[in-house]
């Protein structure tokens, strides 16, 4: 997050400084998200998802068994995070865009 000390309230500044400082701090969360989003990417990977399971083969009475199912109840949780996290991407991204044209058309 972008340091706010010593910055002047809102109102006292000029019309393109504050969008400056609102850009910059939507930058900023739009970076922290995709920051976030590849960390349940790299929680998510194959690998890690491949040796959980031959953790789980292991330690099973039916070792070697063709038949074995894994239930992950993690991965739909991560799945929904980062379907929302995408979602406030998005959004983030539409108020940046939207941000700029008005500071274009002043």
């Amino acid at each position: 997050m972008l340091n706010y000390a010593g910055t002047p309230p809102l109102g006292a500044m000029a019309d393109a400084d504050s969008r400056q400082l609102i850009a910059a701090e939507l930058r900023s969360l739009i970076a922290r998200i995709e920051i976030s989003m590849r960390l349940i990417d790299a929680a998510m990977s194959p690998e890690d998802m491949a040796a959980d399971d031959m953790d789980v083969e292991d330690d099973s009475a039916i070792a070697g068994s063709s038949e074995l199912v894994v239930l992950d109840d993690v991965t739909p949780r991560y799945a929904r995070v980062s379907a929302a996290l995408n979602t406030c991407r998005a959004e983030l991204g539409h108020a940046l865009q939207q941000l700029s044209e008005s500071g274009s058309a002043a």
